[in-house]
């Protein structure tokens, strides 16, 4: 077999579907099907008051509105306040976090919470300097639990010394 016999055997080879029915690229590419079913969603966002008009109050409430767009399961509770005033060079910020958890029947006070701290109309979730935009991205549940699940550890190690 010559150079060009083994590139198109190789060739064929490559466009044979498996035995049931799956091509060998999606034995080998799972996170192409997960990226193109995320390429489908669309990110939710709500209209965000203008700055002349803005209270604390109102950011509170639009703050509710924006976190209920959120894909959680239902079984997470949160609670969200204002924390304080900033007074910039030329501008005003305002802080607000939402804290989250997830009380059960066996343990209706949490061992731990996840806090995502809102800012101007941006926010970041507690041990994290990445900050997410509405209507940029989607929020994941998994990054509260991951936060709650580290507390956890952490407090069992530190318990357990």
């Amino acid at each position: 077999m010559d150079k060009g016999e083994k590139n198109n055997a190789s060739e064929e080879k490559a466009h044979i579907p498996m035995e049931n029915g799956r091509s060998s690229t999606e034995k080998y590419l799972p996170e192409q099907k997960k990226n193109e079913k995320e390429a489908k969603y669309v990110i939710k966002n709500i209209q965000w008051g203008p700055c002349d008009s803005f209270t604390v109050q109102r950011g509170w409430q639009q703050i509710e509105e924006y976190i209920s767009t959120w894909e959680i399961h239902e079984s997470w509770l949160h609670w969200s306040e204002f924390l304080q005033e900033e007074e910039l060079k030329y501008s005003k910020r305002y802080h607000y976090r939402a804290c989250f958890s997830i009380p059960t029947r066996r343990k209706p006070i949490p061992r731990a919470t996840a806090s995502t701290l809102p800012v101007e109309v941006f926010f970041t979730l507690e041990s994290s300097r990445l900050i997410h935009r509405p209507g940029q991205c989607r929020f994941r549940e998994k990054w509260l639990k991951d936060i709650i699940e580290n507390k956890i550890i952490l407090v069992e190690r530190l318990t357990s010394q």
